[in-house]
């Protein structure tokens, strides 16, 4: 997993694992995968699913990289306190994921509770530790 600055403002972590290296075959199961890390989190809940690549196929005027093959967020929020008026601002959190044909490319920006960012961190790693397991329960 790489931090990259993205536009010069945005600290965002992205990982890219190849289709091959994993069990998942769409980016509905990676969606799928973390709703159920979301859903069985104390203090995460769950918000909405963001079909990004049809939202901007849709639009009128568009550009869509042509190794996207599919673009999707999913929605939720992390947090457990409301201490200042302005965290409103910074929530809620979301998990990019594309399809790119041979990979899969998940990004997230990074989050201000250290807790939250080392949980996206975890999650994210964990899909190829799933992966690499499930490949040793089919030998």
């Amino acid at each position: 997993m790489k931090k990259i600055l993205l536009k010069d403002k945005y600290p965002v972590y992205v990982e890219t694992i190849a289709k091959s290296e994993i069990d998942f075959k769409c980016v509905d199961d990676i969606v799928s995968y973390y709703k159920k890390l979301i859903d069985a989190h104390p203090i995460t809940s769950f918000i909405a699913i963001f079909d990004n690549y049809a939202h901007t196929a849709n639009l009128k005027e568009h550009v869509i990289a042509a190794n996207i093959k599919d673009a999707k967020n999913i929605i939720y929020c992390y947090g457990k306190s409301l201490d200042k008026v302005e965290v409103t601002g910074i929530r809620p959190r979301s998990f990019g994921i594309v399809d790119t044909g041979k990979d899969f490319v998940i990004s997230f920006l990074e989050a201000p509770d250290p807790n939250a960012n080392n949980d996206m961190i975890e999650w994210t790693k964990a899909i190829k530790l799933q992966g690499i397991q499930n490949q040793a329960y089919s030998i």
